[in-house]
C-alpha cells in the first residue's frame, strides 16, 4: 500500500470521531457549524498536500530512473579521457542522490508505520472516552432516579413533619464549602448541620439584664432603638399613585426535557448554553436585579438610625430580603443583550430611581445605580458566573454592592451568596442559597457576618435559615440576627457574652445573652394566582409593564420577551434566535473595525471591550477592583427624549 492511501486511511476515522458537539454559544459560536467547516477544510487541505507528496514521489522515481539510464548509456560510449572523468563524477553524484532519496523514502515509511501505530492507540483512546461519556450519562441519570426515589420514600417515612414536601421542593442548602467545592453532591446533601452556627443565644428578661447591660453593650440604648428597629418591615403599603397592572397572562403548560439539552453541557458556563424560552421567565436579568429593591423601605428606615450598629441590622435585613423572591422562581431570566437597559422611575411611589445597563456579554455583567430621595444611593456591577455540574446548577454572582447614606456618610459594601438549582435531571426543581456574606461599614469598620445554612435532610435546623452577628469597629458583638431568607429576619440585642464549654470534638462556641428579638423584615404575601404567573411578586408583575418615554434599549421593548409573556413561545424562540444572530453580527463588525485600527493580536481583545453608554469603568478604592459606575446623563436624556446615541439592539 502506498504512503498516501495509508495516511488518508488514518485521517478518515479521526475526522469522523473528532467533530465537536452541536452545543453552541450564543455569541462566540464555539462548537458551531463554522468549527465543523473549519475542521473539514483542514482535512481537505491535508489530503491535497498528500496528493502533492504522491506526485513528487512519482516524479522523483521517474526522473531518477531516467537519469540512471542516461548515465548508463553515456558510460557505454567511447569518449575522451577528460569527458570520461567528468561523467564519472556526475555518475557518483547521481548515485549519492539515489542513496539519499532512498534513505528519505525509508525514513518516511518508518514514520508512517509509527504514526499508524499511534493512530490506532488514539482511536482506541477516543473510542474509550466516548463510551465512558455515554456510561457516565447513564449512571448520572440512574443515580438521579434513585435519588428521587429515596426522596419520595423519606417524605412518606413515619415521624416526619406534617408537611415535609415543602422542605424538599422549596427548601435548600448546599455546604459551607462554597461554590468551589467539586465533591459529590450526595455528600453535600447529607452533611449534618448540627454545629452550623458558631454561637448560642440565650434569651433573658429585660429587667434582669439591664444591670449587666451597662458594661457590655456600649452607648447603644435598646429603648431608643425600638422606634427604628421594632417592626421595621411592617410599614403599610400605600396605594400606588399610578395604577399598575396586577396580573400577566398565565404560563402555558409546555413540557420539555431539560436533561436532553443539558447533558452535553456539563462544566460549561450557563450563559454559553443556547436555551429556548421554555426555561425562561418573562423578565430580563436587569429586571431581576431591580427586583432586589422590593423592600427598599428598610433602607429608608435605616436613614433615621443614630447608631451605626442599628443601621447595620437594617442593611443586613435588606441584603437578605433580596433572596426572598427566588424561593419559587426556578425559571431563568433572559440574558440581556449587550447595551440593553432597564429603568425604574418610581420617585413618587417608591422614592427612588433605578437604572441598569448590560455592560458586558461574555462574561455577562450588568451595572446598576439607584438614587433615593430619602437619603441613600446604591450601586453595583454584577457578573454572573454559572456552571452546570451534572445534577445541579451553581450560580455565582461576582462583584461588590455599595450602599451609602448621604447624611452620615456610612458606606456599606457586601457581595451576594451562591444560588443553586437542584434536581436538574429528575424531580421537582428547587433553589438554595448558601455561603457567607460579610457586610462592612467602611466609615466605622462595623461588620456583620451572615451565614446562609446549607440544607440537609437530617438537620434539625429550619430550612433556609440565616444567622448573623453585628459587631462594632473594635470587634465587640452588639446584635444577633436570625431568620430565613424566604420569610423574615429578626435581631436581638446582646447584653452579655461568654465562651461555652468545649464540646466533645473540641469545638467552642460563644454564648450570647440577648433581649427578646425584634422583627426587622417580613416577606409580603404573593399575589393571587401567583403559581400560574411564574410566582412573580407584586413588584415583579409591574416590571415588564409597557411605559412611554423609556430608552429604545429598555427591556420592556425586547420583542422575544414580550412574545413569551403573551404566551407565544414558538414566535418568541424564533425572535430570540434573530436577536442573538444580530448580536453576533455586531460583534463581528467591532472585530473587523478593530482589526483595521490595531494589531491582529489585540483585535479579538479590543473587539470585546464594549464601551457602555451610561456607565464607565473606574477603580473602586474600597475593593481595588475595576467596576462600572454611573456617569450620568440618562434621566436628562429621558426628559428631553433624546435617544440618538442608543444602539439598535432590538
Amino acid at each position: 500500500m502506498g504512503i498516501v492511501p495509508r495516511v488518508r486511511q488514518m485521517i478518515q476515522p479521526l475526522s469522523d470521531c473528532c467533530l465537536p458537539d452541536d452545543s453552541g454559544d450564543d455569541d462566540e459560536e464555539t462548537a458551531s457549524p463554522a468549527d465543523k467547516s473549519e475542521l473539514h477544510n483542514t482535512i481537505k487541505s491535508l489530503s491535497l498536500k498528500l496528493d502533492d507528496l504522491s506526485t513528487c514521489n512519482d516524479l522523483i522515481a521517474k526522473h531518477g530512473a531516467a537519469l540512471q539510464r542516461s548515465l548508463n548509456e553515456l558510460d557505454g560510449l567511447r569518449i575522451p579521457y577528460e569527458s570520461s572523468e567528468k561523467l564519472k563524477a556526475v555518475n557518483e553524484r547521481a548515485t549519492l542522490f539515489r542513496i539519499t532519496s532512498n534513505a528519505m523514502i525509508n525514513a518516511c515509511r518508518d514514520f508512517l508505520e509509527l504514526a499508524e501505530t499511534h493512530s490506532r492507540k488514539w482511536q482506541r483512546a477516543l473510542q474509550y472516552e466516548q463510551e465512558q461519556r455515554v456510561h457516565l450519562e447513564e449512571t448520572i441519570e440512574q443515580l438521579a432516579k434513585q435519588h428521587n426515589s429515596l426522596e419520595r420514600a423519606f417524605r412518606s417515612a413515619p415521624g416526619r413533619a406534617a408537611n415535609p414536601t415543602k422542605s424538599f421542593s422549596e427548601g435548600s442548602f448546599l455546604t459551607s464549602k462554597g461554590e468551589d467545592s467539586e465533591e459529590d453532591e450526595d455528600t453535600e446533601y447529607f452533611d449534618a448541620m448540627e454545629d452550623s452556627t458558631s454561637f448560642i443565644t440565650v434569651i433573658t428578661e429585660a429587667k434582669e439584664d439591664r444591670k449587666a447591660e451597662g458594661g457590655t453593650t456600649g452607648p447603644v440604648d435598646w429603648t431608643s432603638s425600638e422606634n427604628v428597629l421594632d417592626g421595621a418591615s411592617l410599614v403599610p403599603k400605600e396605594p400606588p399613585k399610578v395604577k399598575r397592572r396586577t396580573c400577566i397572562p398565565d404560563k402555558p403548560n409546555y413540557s420539555l426535557n431539560l436533561w436532553s439539552i443539558m447533558k452535553n453541557c456539563i462544566g460549561r458556563e450557563l450563559s454559553k448554553i443556547p436555551m429556548p424560552v421554555n426555561f425562561n421567565e418573562p423578565l430580563s436579568m436587569l429586571q431581576r436585579l431591580t427586583e432586589d429593591l422590593e423592600y427598599h423601605h428598610l433602607l429608608d428606615k435605616a436613614v433615621h438610625c443614630t447608631s451605626s450598629v442599628e443601621q447595620m441590622c437594617l442593611v443586613a435585613a435588606f441584603s437578605v430580603s433580596s433572596y426572598s423572591t427566588t424561593v419559587h422562581r426556578i425559571a431563568k431570566p433572559f440574558n440581556p443583550m449587550l447595551g440593553e437597559t432597564f429603568e425604574l422611575d418610581r420617585l413618587d411611589e417608591m422614592g427612588l430611581r433605578s437604572l441598569c445597563e448590560q455592560v458586558s456579554h461574555h462574561p455577562p455583567a450588568a451595572a446598576h445605580y439607584v438614587f433615593s430621595k430619602n437619603g441613600w444611593s446604591l450601586w453595583q456591577e454584577i457578573t454572573i458566573s454559572s456552571k452546570f455540574r451534572g445534577k445541579y446548577l451553581s450560580i455565582m454572582p461576582l462583584g461588590a454592592i455599595h450602599l451609602e447614606f448621604q447624611a452620615s456618610g456610612n458606606h456599606y459594601v457586601w457581595r451576594k451568596s451562591t444560588s443553586t438549582v437542584h434536581n436538574i435531571i429528575v424531580g421537582k426543581l428547587w433553589i438554595d442559597q448558601t455561603g457567607d456574606i460579610e457586610i462592612v461599614n467602611h466609615k466605622t469598620k462595623d461588620r456583620c457576618q451572615l451565614k446562609f445554612l446549607p440544607y440537609s435532610y437530617f438537620s434539625k435546623e429550619v430550612a433556609r435559615k440565616v444567622t448573623g452577628v453585628v459587631s462594632d469597629g473594635q470587634g465587640k458583638a452588639h446584635y444577633v440576627l436570625s431568620g430565613s431568607w424566604d420569610e423574615q429576619m429578626e435581631c436581638a440585642k446582646i447584653v452579655q457574652s461568654s465562651p461555652s464549654s468545649p464540646s466533645l470534638d473540641g469545638k467552642q462556641k460563644t454564648v450570647y445573652q440577648t433581649l427578646p428579638a425584634k422583627l426587622l423584615w417580613k416577606k409580603y404575601p404573593l399575589p393571587e394566582n401567583a403559581e400560574n404567573m411564574y410566582y412573580f411578586s407584586e413588584l415583579a408583575l409591574t416590571l415588564n409593564e409597557h411605559e412611554e418615554g423609556v430608552a429604545p434599549t429598555d427591556s420592556r421593548l425586547r420583542p422575544d420577551q414580550r412574545l413569551m409573556e403573551k404566551g407565544h413561545w414558538d414566535e418568541a424562540n424564533t425572535e430570540k434566535q434573530r436577536l442573538e444572530e444580530k448580536q453576533r453580527v455586531s460583534r463581528r463588525r467591532r472585530l473587523e473595525a478593530c482589526s483595521r485600527g490595531c494589531g491582529s493580536e489585540d483585535a479579538e481583545k479590543e473587539a470585546d471591550t464594549y464601551m457602555p453608554l451610561w456607565f464607565e469603568k473606574r477603580l473602586d478604592p474600597l475593593t481595588g477592583e475595576m467596576a462600572c459606575v454611573y456617569k450620568g446623563g440618562y434621566w436628562e436624556a429621558k426628559e428631553k427624549q433624546e435617544w440618538h446615541m442608543c444602539p439598535n439592539i432590538f
